[in-house]
């Protein structure tokens, strides 16, 4: 067994999503979308913190929606930019434990692979990732300007997982130099720190456009089939 904390970024406003308010409170078959996800780590022994970065004015909502969870969560405030919300959410974790980095909008995570990222991550940085199957095209004013090898193409997932020092250090060095990262395995990378992919699914997918709430409508529908 591989112990860990997970930080999940839960401050967003949704704007891809067109929703008015934060789009972690959008229902999935009758439970908001951050419950499916919390209850992913509620339910893994593994798991022995959840931290939650969010917006004051929702605590109490959020409060609300976890009260049935067995698992210790501590929220903190999260910031305008994910990169602000994380290091939050980092600066509270116990300085001897790996860390995972979970979008609270991908509630599809499974177990299975939970663990695989925890065992990676006692050797440095691990992450979800899936390979590319699409053809990629580099574009420039609407035309094409080549097409790009996709053997060796991965699309990166959550959670992330680190030694908590590693990547902790790795946040407040990104602040103190007001470089933003796209994800935070990119940050680790950015200090010259290696990080293994581990192939994960391709159920696991972020809630981002109202496209996606079909999707994970039928990825819900066809779990209740097996």
């Amino acid at each position: 067994m591989v112990t860990y904390t997970v930080v999940i970024p839960a401050a967003g406003r949704g704007k891809r999503m067109g929703a008015e308010a934060n789009k972690l409170m959008l229902s999935l078959r009758g439970k908001p979308i951050i419950t499916w996800t919390l209850q992913a780590f509620d339910t893994d022994p593994w798991c022995e913190r959840i931290v939650l970065a969010i917006r004051s004015e929702e605590r109490s909502w959020f409060e609300a929606m976890t009260a049935h969870m067995k698992t210790p969560i501590t929220y903190v405030t999260g910031g305008e930019e994910r990169q602000q919300s994380v290091y939050a959410g980092l600066k509270v974790v116990s300085t001897d434990t790996i860390v995972m980095i979970h979008d609270g909008a991908r509630p599809f995570v499974k177990r299975e692979h939970l663990h695989q990222v925890a065992k990676a991550a006692r050797k440095g940085g691990a992450i979800l990732a899936v390979p590319v199957k699409d053809t990629v095209k580099q574009v420039e004013h609407q035309n094409i300007e080549r097409t790009v090898p996709r053997e060796n193409l991965w699309l990166a997932q959550t959670p992330q997982a680190f030694p908590i020092n590693a990547i902790l250090d790795a946040h407040e060095r990104a602040a103190e130099q007001h470089v933003m990262g796209t994800d935070d395995a990119s940050l680790f990378e950015w200090l010259g720190e290696s990080v293994q992919v581990v192939l994960g699914d391709y159920h696991n997918i972020k809630m981002t456009t109202p496209e996606d709430l079909l999707f994970g409508e039928a990825i819900l529908a066809k779990e209740e089939l097996q």
